[in-house]
């Protein structure tokens, strides 16, 4: 809120600034209004490809101590994913996009926490006020980033699982067709198929809502704690500006290093799921389980 201060027998209105839930305007496009977040994922996305393009020119045969640290770097990322994905092949085909997803979550949610960064900006006048409107806001503090993010990935995930397992696997992992054909196949030598087989399309339309639910899940996580970390930040400062923000600044540098590793290490996940042909998986235990069946019928 904005006050009206007296100083010197003049009037002097104080200009204010409240951190908003959504993103704010700074110029406009014709009728396309560019905010400060969108203008802040602009520049995250010009510093990784000026940064990437001067690594690319810098490459060497014998790598220098920089190099070096980043193949290293990595190396360890590449490592991290095969833990999730349990295939090197699998690794080899999603890092790239999970690596620069990491890459680019970590830029925006730190360049939000830069304390130079935060005092740009310009006055506007709204309703007789004067309201201070910066000219940064970290990208993922703006639910349309994150939830963008979000539909990016499951959308990716279940166009790799169509080129990994096919679209015929993929689309009766969600509608299970099988199941119900196997109601009229099997009916006659197993009866209980007329329980089992509604329950596994149940199970399949779960996993659709599911689908959607992931959305919602991964938007709402990392938009959260990142506006969270920004409203913290700006009511430590209004109390002390200078030494009681530190602590709290530290607090959000590690927060956004740790949601911009769980977001890609969830989209690793879900890749490596839409990898997986669960017919598969279901067919290799039966036969396993009838084969230690038999083989504990011919043991003495």
């Amino acid at each position: 809120m904005a006050n009206n201060l007296e100083h010197n027998g003049e009037v002097v209105e104080e200009t204010s600034h409240e951190v908003t839930i959504y993103a704010e305007p700074i110029f406009h496009v014709g009728n396309f209004a560019i905010t400060n977040s969108l203008f802040t994922t602009w520049l995250a996305v010009l510093l990784i490809a000026i940064f990437s393009l001067v690594i690319r020119l810098n490459l060497k045969k014998v790598p220098g101590k920089l190099q070096n640290i980043f193949e290293v770097m990595l190396e360890g990322a590449m490592s991290l994913t095969d833990q999730v994905t349990n295939d090197r092949k699998i690794t080899n085909k999603i890092f790239p996009l999970v690596f620069s997803l990491f890459v680019f979550i970590l830029i925006n949610n730190w360049i939000g926490l830069l304390p130079f960064i935060s005092a740009i900006g310009f006055t506007v006048v709204e309703s007789g006020q004067n309201v201070f409107v910066p000219l940064f806001r970290a990208g993922t503090a703006d639910i349309n980033t994150t939830l963008a993010l979000s539909l990016m990935i499951i959308v990716a995930s279940n166009l790799f699982g169509i080129l990994t397992i096919g679209l015929w696997k993929l689309f009766n992992k969600y509608v299970n067709l099988k199941a119900l054909g196997e109601i009229f196949t099997k009916f006659k030598k197993d009866k209980t198929v007329v329980i089992v087989s509604p329950i596994s399309v149940f199970v399949g339309l779960l996993e659709l809502i599911g689908e959607m639910a992931k959305i919602a899940s991964l938007s709402f996580r990392l938009f959260g704690n990142v506006f969270a970390g920004e409203v913290l930040l700006a009511s430590m400062s209004a109390i002390f500006l200078y030494i009681l923000p530190g602590p709290f600044l530290f607090l959000e540098v590690f927060i956004g290093l740790i949601q911009a590793l769980i977001f890609s290490l969830l989209g690793a996940v879900y890749f490596t799921i839409a990898a997986q042909d669960h017919n598969e998986h279901e067919e290799y235990e039966t036969v396993r389980a009838l084969d230690s069946h038999e083989s504990l019928k011919l043991s003495p």
